[in-house]
């Protein structure tokens, strides 16, 4: 049979089977749609109050269900156990009796150029360190010490307050290391001196470590020292009538340079938090 032969004759079309799926084409028929319900907006001026308390440094969320489903936590003097439950953060919100602050508290460490000076603003126009950690956070972080415009190396900021207050003015000082450069070389005679404690203004400084830095001239070296009185460093070499032309902050307390190119700043882990919040 030719091909023209195929066409000839009845053709019989295909039995539809009882529920055999039928195409149908695109655009025909309508639409079906699953109604949605809209998601309701969430309130800015409202957080979860696991989160509120986390936020307040208290404990973290997983732990603050456990403490809000024991009854530990009362909001505008009514003990709350619910889950999920959500709170204004204008609300008097209490753990154990003791109100919180429902800021997240931050914790920055920058390691500061030259030429920067310390303040948040500056009514002269200068370039300042509060602005190299602008993009830190959205609360305002405040440094809790104060390096001059000349000196480099390690500055702290941050929005707690209470932990500022202690760290500015430590019971036994805060440990801070300095890499010193002077003009001329320092003489062993004077090392010494500063070693067993020198009067600066009538107040004896001491000092907890003090050497020549390794493979450098005899005009670079480290001091440790716990002093928190300004620009006390400084202060200690012009007593001996040397001039410091560099200062360098190389470690603060227990946070260190390491890994932060100078300009640059990063968030402190939480053990390093931790660390801080044990200085007295």
């Amino acid at each position: 049979m030719g091909r023209s032969d195929s066409n000839k004759g009845d053709k019989k079309k295909p039995e539809k089977k009882a529920g055999a799926f039928r195409n149908r084409k695109i655009g025909k028929g309508k639409p079906s749609f699953k109604k949605t319900e809209k998601k309701q907006a969430s309130n800015p001026n409202e957080i979860r109050l696991n989160r509120y308390l986390a936020n307040s440094g208290v404990c973290s969320r997983r732990e603050a269900d456990i403490y809000i489903a024991a009854g530990n936590v009362t909001v505008n003097g009514k003990p709350i156990s619910e889950m999920g439950y959500k709170v204004k953060l204008t609300d008097d919100v209490r753990f154990d009796g003791r109100r919180l602050n429902p800021i997240k508290k931050e914790y920055v460490l920058l390691n500061k150029p030259k030429d920067f000076v310390t303040k948040g603003r500056d009514e002269r126009g200068r370039r300042t360190a509060a602005s190299l950690v602008a993009g830190a956070s959205k609360s305002e972080l405040t440094a809790v010490d104060k390096l001059d415009k000349s000196t480099t190396g390690l500055i702290l900021f941050t929005n707690d307050g209470e932990l500022s207050k202690r760290l500015a003015r430590p019971k036994n000082g805060l440990r801070k290391i300095y890499h010193v450069t002077l003009t001329k070389e320092l003489r062993s005679a004077d090392l010494k001196r500063i070693k067993e404690g020198l009067s600066v203004e009538d107040h004896i400084v001491r000092v907890q470590d003090i050497s020549f830095i390794d493979n450098t001239p005899k005009n670079q070296v480290g001091i440790e020292i716990y002093s928190s009185r300004n620009n006390i460093v400084k202060r200690l070499f012009e007593e001996l009538d040397y001039e410091v032309t560099k200062l360098d902050r190389v470690v603060y307390s227990a946070l260190t340079k390491k890994d932060l190119p100078r300009g640059h700043w990063r968030y402190l882990t939480e053990q390093e938090v931790i660390n801080l919040g044990m200085v007295q």
